[in-house]
């Protein structure tokens, strides 16, 4: 009996932990064309449509690329050709919409439409360049970033 209770409480601790895990990931690929890549570390994954990004990931798209990207928290991502963005901080709570994006453009062209983190802390929502940065308070902008 103990060992079945044992065994019952490791699965439940496993579920948790698998749930907790679901829904770590910042956004969810909804468009790609062309090479698109999240580099993780010193790995690259290529990306697809239904392809999850997590904060800490540097999206790369190729001359040719495209990508689409819809977050937690319904902000719209698109970066065109030639494009690197680092997702420096995102959390998101959905109950509350408490939350905190941080991005930085190194390269190429970043097109937002914010959601609900942007709604219920404007100051929350930063986006950064080489030489600036940018605190958002309206509901859709481009940034351009050109190598120096």
């Amino acid at each position: 009996m103990k060992q079945t209770f044992v065994i019952v409480l490791g699965f439940a601790f496993a579920l948790l932990a698998t749930c907790a895990a679901a829904q770590d990931y910042a956004g969810v690929v909804k468009t790609a064309q062309g090479s698109v890549t999240a580099e993780r570390g010193s790995v690259r994954v290529p990306l697809a449509p239904g392809s999850r990004v997590n904060q800490g990931d540097r999206i790369v798209t190729g001359s040719d690329g495209y990508v689409g990207v819809t977050m937690r928290d319904d902000t719209l991502l698109t970066l065109g050709p030639g494009s690197v963005l680092a997702l420096d901080t995102y959390a998101f709570d959905p109950k509350t919409h408490d939350g905190n994006f941080l991005a930085s453009l190194t390269k190429g062209v970043l097109s937002v439409v914010t959601g609900l983190i942007s709604k219920r802390s404007p100051d929350s929502f930063v986006v950064k360049t080489r030489v600036s940065t940018m605190g958002v308070r309206g509901t859709e902008f481009i940034v351009e970033a050109n190598e120096l």
